[in-house]
């Protein structure tokens, strides 16, 4: 039994309009070859058989498929690769965060070509050195006092700077991360809707799933996401992939972030410290703190520099954040004003008016507090000593009383030219001095050193966060290069697609051609012979 020639030009039509549709597919993928977040499609095809067979036909009738089908486009990705870039992605955005704060603090912490807080505790040491050596000369006393104000308008700016930065980040971090990621939600909730619309219809929507990856990889960089993707029947027969995506903390709570066309948030309490973020699972799943269960992510990079103090806190801290820095700038300060107060307070007086000692020989100190004689005083007198809760004694800056230049008692007097406390004084400066906060110490040393040692802290922290950063994005550059080897477009292999493609669509206008003239003999050539 002769098959149907017509069946032949069907096979071949179908050659021809699969080839032309790679051909488009390929011309897809080279133009969308710079676009954030495209993946490389791929034409599915399929061969076209004999549904059955008569029941009369023979062994040796063979049969013969009818052509080629294109059963759709589909993209070409690794979900073991997306996994391993999104947390990539998510460690990399804790130490970008920490990086970003520690570079914020170099503008207060780095001295090294700026006339600054070390610069001043020098410029004190060498008023107090010509008062010692000239001792009548009251004026010296004004010097020391410019001085001194010159380092406490230096540890007001810092401390200045310091709540500008906890402010920017604070508000930054409510304002714009957070923000962003609730963003990012609604927005991958809304394309799950707009794709499976667009599927329900027969298109398989590859550049609303491209804009959902890209999302689902943005958000990977704030918090740690895992995506599972679920089955869901939308028509008799007709079945799509729904990703439904995941948040689980350290304290091994898991919460949905998008099921589906509804999605979770968060949401940051900005108004005390610790600053606090809470979560809300999507379908109204439950609300929870997950402030200190956050495994990694720039919300949690974020939050260790906002609520973190290192040593400081309670059962110690591994990131010196902005109160580990904040601590130590007041503990300075603070041991700074006290050392200082305590060596101005003057010899007490008895009721003749002579110099009183003790019966070594020592002299006794006032404990009058309206005679001490302090140099400087708290601003708000119910805070403790600090950056920026420091100034000049109101006694001091009205010239009510100056620097005590000797505590040296002789026969009730004290010598007009002995300066031994102003050597005290010198010395204290270079002295060690221990500085503590709430029990913890944290440096022994000159004042001099301890400034220089929060320098030094903070650029080691600087420099092993971006150590850790550049480690960690050649991480994800690799694991980017891989994924990209799958899912990327590449020009040679477009360009060999090309040339393939569009000589299968020359072989099959062939097979057309050549069954046109087949077909041509069967009709206008076949039984004509002796006529």
């Amino acid at each position: 039994m002769i098959r149907s020639t017509f069946a032949g030009f069907t096979t071949a039509q179908l050659a021809m309009s699969a080839s032309q549709r790679a051909l488009d597919v390929s011309g897809q993928n080279i133009a969308n070859i710079n676009t954030r977040g495209y993946s490389k499609q791929r034409l599915e095809i399929s061969s076209l058989n004999n549904s059955g067979a008569s029941f009369y036909s023979s062994k040796n009738g063979a049969k013969v498929g009818y052509g080629v089908e294109v059963t759709g486009i589909s993209q070409l990705r690794d979900p073991f690769l997306d996994i391993q870039y999104r947390n990539q992605m998510s460690k990399l955005g804790t130490t970008d965060a920490l990086a970003a704060g520690y570079e914020q603090l170099t503008s207060i912490f780095d001295e090294a070509s700026l006339d600054g807080v070390r610069a001043a505790l020098r410029d004190i040491s060498s008023a107090l050195q010509k008062y010692s050596e000239e001792p009548n000369a009251k004026e010296i006393d004004t010097t020391v006092r410019s001085n001194m104000q010159i380092l406490l308008n230096l540890f007001h700016d810092n401390a200045k700077r310091l709540q500008d930065i906890t402010d920017e980040m604070t508000n930054g971090f409510q304002s714009n991360d957070v923000a962003d990621v609730n963003q990012m939600l609604e927005n991958i909730a809304e394309l799950n809707k707009n794709i499976k619309n667009s599927q329900v219809l027969g298109n398989p929507a590859l550049e609303l799933q491209d804009q959902r990856n890209d999302l689902l990889d943005q958000l990977a960089s704030y918090l740690p996401i895992s995506v599972k993707y679920e089955s869901r029947e939308i028509a008799p027969g007709q079945f799509l992939e729904v990703p439904n995506v995941y948040y689980t903390g350290t304290d091994g709570q898991t919460f949905t972030l998008v099921s589906d066309t509804d999605c979770g948030s968060l949401s940051a309490d900005i108004s005390g410290h610790p600053v606090r973020l809470s979560i809300t699972g999507a379908n109204g799943s439950g609300t929870a703190d997950i402030t200190d269960t956050i495994p990694s992510g720039t919300l949690k990079g974020t939050l260790d520099i906002l609520n973190d103090s290192g040593a400081f806190d309670k059962g110690g801290s591994s990131v010196n954040g902005l109160g580990y820095y904040q601590t130590a700038l007041d503990s300075l300060v603070k041991t700074f004003a006290e050392t200082f107060n305590a060596l101005n307070v003057p010899v007490k007086k008895d009721q003749n008016g002579n110099y009183m000692v003790d019966k070594n020989g020592d002299p006794i100190l006032e404990d009058d507090p309206a005679k001490m004689c302090p140099l400087f005083e708290k601003i708000d007198p119910n805070a403790d000593f600090s950056a920026s809760n420091i100034k000049i004694a109101d006694g001091w800056m009205r010239g009510d009383y100056g620097i005590t230049i000797s505590k040296k008692v002789v026969n009730g007097e004290i010598g007009s030219t002995d300066t031994s406390n102003i050597l005290n004084m010198i010395n204290a400066l270079k002295d060690p001095q221990k500085f503590e906060s709430n029990g913890v110490s944290f440096f022994t040393g000159s004042f001099y050193d301890c400034f220089a040692s929060l320098e030094n802290t903070l650029a080691i922290d600087l420099k092993s966060a971006n150590t850790t950063l550049q480690n960690q994005i050649s991480v994800l550059n690799q694991t980017a290069s891989t994924r990209d080897g799958v899912s990327g477009v590449q020009l040679d292999e477009e360009g060999m697609d090309l040339m393939h493609y569009n000589q299968s669509y020359t072989a099959a206008a062939r097979l057309m051609t050549t069954l046109d003239e087949a077909l041509d003999t069967l009709i206008n050539k076949t039984g004509i012979v002796g006529r």
